[in-house]
């Protein structure tokens, strides 16, 4: 049986107000998407920013009147703000296994020669490889964004055995967990998300990872680890600000990864870390930059 789809067109003034509408309307499901194809890149921190051209799509069950829907989703938006509602897009959508179509999209990702990320529904396609076992969509990043895939291929191309690493910033885990499968021995993980260290401590019993081999923190709890490799994917406006505390996190002679970085914001980032790396020139994937660099000895 298919679903009645209505899509509105709104600006970031009136979207979140017809998100509440077709959820009192009977909406089974309500979701914002990019209009204008326009890039979210770096947001003020603590904001949920929407596209200047934003479509709302409610999802409602069939077996009703379009005509009559429609006709009362524009009476109500006009009785709450005194204006008329902008043309609905009305389409009807098969009815499907939602859940079994988006787990077919996902198939395991190489990066580099040793590393794979692997979708728990999936079996590994090289089962001596470093198989790390993450599910699209839980949290906090799953290998497909550039600016993971990129220090994924710096850990795969590094022979981190028994080294001393941290994931600033740590989200998932993602980078951590892959770092303790190619031979680390320990990772600090930091995040200022409560959310963002449950995952990555779920994520570590799903791979057998022993809990002792890692630690994770909210910024104000962190310890002063000093360590081989410093892995931070951010953004960057808060690596810049971070500079001197990852430097003094980093060993002599240790390795520093940084992504989250767009292509005009790597000199930047670079000058801030200048003083206490030595620093190669950038690596790019779309409009991403990673950025490297080895600790001096002071």
């Amino acid at each position: 049986m298919p679903w009645i789809q209505l899509q509105i067109p709104a600006d970031p003034d009136t979207a979140d107000q017809l998100e509440d509408l077709l959820m009192e309307m009977g909406a089974d499901a309500v979701s914002m998407e990019d209009a204008a194809d326009q890039p979210l890149y770096e947001p003020d921190h603590g904001t949920t920013p929407l596209w200047s051209q934003t479509t709302v799509t409610g999802l409602f069950q069939s077996g009703q009147d379009i005509e009559q829907l429609c006709t009362d989703v524009r009476n109500t938006w006009h009785q709450q703000t005194q204006q008329s509602l902008a043309d609905i897009d009305v389409t009807l959508v098969e009815d499907k296994d939602w859940e079994r179509a988006c787990m077919d999209d996902f198939h395991p990702l190489q990066f580099g020669k040793r590393l794979w990320i692997v979708p728990s529904w999936r079996e590994a396609p090289d089962p001596d490889a470093a198989n790390l076992m993450l599910d699209p969509g839980l949290a906090f990043g799953t290998g497909t964004h550039p600016t993971t895939a990129l220090c994924l291929e710096w850990l795969d191309g590094q022979d981190v055995t028994g080294k001393q690493v941290t994931d600033y910033g740590c989200g998932s885990g993602i980078l951590g967990l892959a770092a303790l499968l190619l031979g680390a021995n320990h990772v600090v993980g930091v995040d200022t998300d409560h959310q963002a260290l449950e995952a990555s401590r779920e994520n570590a019993r799903r791979n057998g990872v022993d809990e002792a081999r890692l630690d994770l923190y909210l910024p104000e709890n962190e310890p002063d680890t000093r360590s081989d490799v410093m892995l931070a994917n951010i953004l960057a406006q808060p690596l810049i600000g971070l500079a001197a505390h990852l430097a003094a996190l980093t060993k002599p002679g240790g390795d520093l990864v940084l992504s989250g970085i767009l292509s005009n914001q790597a000199r930047e980032v670079m000058a801030a870390y200048e003083p206490w790396f030595i620093m190669d020139e950038p690596e790019q994937r779309e409009e991403w930059i990673r950025l490297t660099g080895r600790r001096n000895d002071r």
